[in-house]
This record gives C-alpha cells, structure tokens and sequence, in this order.
C-alpha cells in the first residue's frame, strides 16, 4: 500500500491532493517554492519541504529537487497534480527508475501520447475519428505549406509537444500561413523547448466535448461522461460543465465508447482525458488527449459521485477498478468557473498582490477549491487561478442559478479578478440556452467593442 504520497504541485490542486489523502490515511508532503513558503498547502500537508527559488524553472520543474525531497521524506509515490511535470515522461521515468510510484500513466504512455502528432496516428490506427491533418513533424515552413495544401484551407498550425494554448496559429489562406507558421514555431521553442510542429484542419465553431476515464493495471477501461468546455478564452478554459446540452444519448454513447477505444489503444492507465472536437452536424474529432487529472475534474465527481483523486492513487497502488460502465450514471448537472487573478477590462492583464479581505460562498450544491486566504499573497511567477468555483444542482437551469447565486456572494479584496466577467456570462442570453461554441467570448468580446 502507498504509505506517503508527495504533492509535486502547489495552490488548489495541491491542497485537493491532501485532502484525499487524508480521507484515506495516507500522509502527504508538500513541496514549495521559496515564494509559496506561507501557502496553504505547507500548512496542510504533514510535512513540508522547500525546493528552490520562485522560479517554477527552479523548484516546481527540478526534478533533481523534487526526487531528492521525496527520497529524504520517504515518500513512496509522487501525485504530479496538473501543469509543471504532470505530462513530463522523463520525470515519470525518474520515478520509475528510483522505484517511486508515480500517480498517473506509464512515462512510454506519456511520451507517446504527449507528441499530438504520434497520438492522432494511433488514435487513427484505432478507427477513432481524427481531424484530417498531416501524419508527419514539420520543422520548416516550406514543409508546412505543402501540407496545408494537401489538407485544404483554413488550417491550424500546433505544438506537436506542449498544450494550454500555446505555438497554435490559424491560417485561413495560403497568404496567412508563413507568418502564423513562425509566429506559432517561435511560441512553442519558447515555451516547450521544442520547435516541432503539425498542421491540421481547422473546423470551424466546434464544441469542445471532453471525455474522462479511468483505467486500471488489468485492462479495464470506464468512462465517467463528458465535459463541456466549450466556454474558452485564447485556448483557455474558463467555464466547464458536465453534462452538455449539445450531446443526445446517442451520441453521448457513440462519443463514450470511441473514448475507451481511444485508451485501450494508447495501453493507457489512471486517470486521462480525451478531448475532441464536435462539429453541429454531430461528426467529432479526436483533439488531444490529457495523462493527467484535469482542473475541471469536480463537474465530473458531482455527477458520478466518484471521488477521482482517490481512484488514481488506488489504481496506482495496483488495485482494480472495482466499478464497470454499467455502473456510472449520470445525475444532475454540474458547473465550475475558473477564478482568476486578473483584470478583464485590461486585456485580462495578471493581477498578483495581497489579498486584504475575502468572502467565499457556501451552501447545499457549492462546491470551493481554492487554497487562497485573507492576508495571502499572490505571486507574480506562477499560474493566476485562484479558486475554482463549482456548484451542483439537479439541472442546467438551476445550476445556473445556482452559479449567479454563488458569484454574486465572492468578496475578494485587494486584487482584480474576473468573477463580475464570469457573473455577465452566466447571465448571457446565448450562454443559458445553450447556444455557444468555443468561439462564443471572442465573437462576445467582439460585439463588445463594436458596441
């Protein structure tokens, strides 16, 4: 059994880790930053062990640091939470190497699923529906061009390594393509470390519709329902939902079944995520696939009722998935908005510093994850999220409701955030029929300024 489990990971994610943990008797270490000394997540853990300077370049992503803290704590397994190491193969393979259990996939399942190109192949080799593309790495732009001519206009340009939104470009014409080519190679050498890249078709207005499963050492393989995370900003999340509105049982059975197919091919273990594309005809895409938990996995636990965090360190721990797809249902509706330290009105500038005063909801169906607290301080180095703000109820209309309720309560003083941005869209006429895709705040935003 997993005895003590380090968090190489820190803010919300950190303390939802520990929290498991300690529902399941396992001790926990955190690890920090010189810039996160009085972060919650220290304070929780049962032990807590500095890894460097504010840089995450020298702390959160040292993986020196982080197997030397986990080797001197005798720490048996590390939980990569999401961002830093999370889809890093070589550190799981450090783990492997030092005989620590790492809490998520295989680094070969990493490593082959983290190159998207060499991922859309086996997924294709699997019969699971991909965005028509180019099969091979493109280096130059020259390589590029032709593939885009192969694959036909509008076309997106994308990291092979790397996600959150960064190295993509859209070229709508071959005019457009060399200086989004650059501009989106330049981006992923910057920050990835790597300047491969793949072209694809680009479809247009399409949902994003995200499937979570979950599997074990022995081969079997569930899904647990979709997300909806079609509300994004510049390829971010900032409004997920589970279940849709755009997903008929049908097609929700069709979209689940290709998901499991999606990793059973990949050989895949733990908790993942297959993200895809999903046109309004009802024809999806395979987008991507995540080896991690994600920070939108609280919609799914609402629904399903399944504590995701404690199924990976089980299936880490080599135990069975004592649960099979009949047994997943699908209850009520969730939703989560992202909190950001940020201000909208500013080009969603980051807005770090102390906050002096705060009040956060609670109530029957609300659900805070969050590691923030009066008096904390909120670095400049590091992802802004906040908090993340979830409420349950037993429709998409009351969970609606329920969010307007939820944000109208957040009281967070002495920085800038986004909660009266992410309180309009709630209240968006579009947004609560469920009429949007995932150019819905661009083209909102655009009518803004038009206005």
């Amino acid at each position: 059994m997993i005895k003590k489990v380090l968090i190489a990971n820190r803010g919300e994610i950190a303390v939802r880790i520990i929290r498991a943990c300690r529902e399941m008797g396992i001790e926990t270490v955190a690890v920090y930053s010189e810039a996160d000394r009085d972060a919650l997540h220290t304070q929780l853990a049962d032990e807590a062990v500095c890894i460097g300077p504010a840089p995450s370049s020298e702390s959160y992503l040292s993986m020196e640091n982080i197997i030397s803290a986990t080797i001197v704590t005798g720490a048996d397994a590390i939980h990569p939470g999401f961002g830093f190491l999370s889809e890093n193969s070589r550190f799981a393979e450090l783990c492997e190497q030092c005989n620590i259990t790492f809490i998520g996939p295989p680094s070969t399942v990493i490593a082959s699923l983290g190159n998207k190109q060499a991922a859309k192949n086996t997924m294709a080799n699997a019969g699971v529906p991909i965005i028509p593309g180019g099969k091979n790495p493109i280096y130059t732009v020259e390589e590029g061009m032709k593939e885009a001519e192969t694959i036909g206009y509008p076309v997106i340009i994308k990291a092979a390594l790397g996600g959150g939104g960064k190295g993509m470009r859209v070229a709508d014409a071959p005019a457009d393509f060399e200086e989004s080519f650059r501009t989106a190679q330049k981006e992923t050498q910057m920050a990835f470390g790597d300047s491969t890249m793949y072209v694809e078709h680009f479809v247009r207005h399409p949902r994003h519709i995200e499937f979570q499963i979950m599997a074990d050492k022995f081969g079997n393989v569930i899904h647990l329902g979709e997300r909806d995370c079609s509300i994004q900003r510049n390829h971010q999340k900032m409004i997920e939902e589970s279940p849709s509105e755009a997903l008929t049982p049908k097609l929700r059975q069709k979209m689940g079944e290709a998901a499991v197919k999606a990793a059973k091919a990949a050989h895949y273990t733990n908790a993942g995520t297959i993200e895809f594309l999903l046109e309004k005809s009802g024809a999806f895409y395979f987008m991507e696939m995540n080896t991690r938990i994600q920070v939108e996995h609280p919609v799914t636990e609402w629904v399903t009722g399944i504590d995701l965090i404690k199924e990976q360190i089980k299936i880490a721990d080599g135990q069975r998935l004592k649960l099979q797809q009949k047994d997943i249902k699908i209850t009520g509706h969730a939703i989560e908005c992202r909190i950001n330290a940020e201000n909208p009105e500013k080009n969603f500038r980051p807005c770090p510093g102390t906050i002096t005063d705060m009040y956060l909801p609670g109530g029957k169906g609300v659900r805070i994850d969050s590691a923030i607290y009066s008096g904390y301080t909120v670095p400049p180095y590091y992802d802004n999220m906040l908090a993340k703000l979830i409420v349950f109820a037993k429709n998409r209309t009351e969970a609606i409701r329920k969010m307007q309720s939820a944000l109208g309560e957040v009281i967070i003083e002495g920085i800038d955030t986004n909660v009266d941005y992410q309180y309009d869209i709630l209240h968006d006429p579009k947004y609560q029929a469920g009429d949007f895709d995932i150019e819905f705040i661009a083209e909102r935003e655009a009518k803004n300024r038009q206005d």
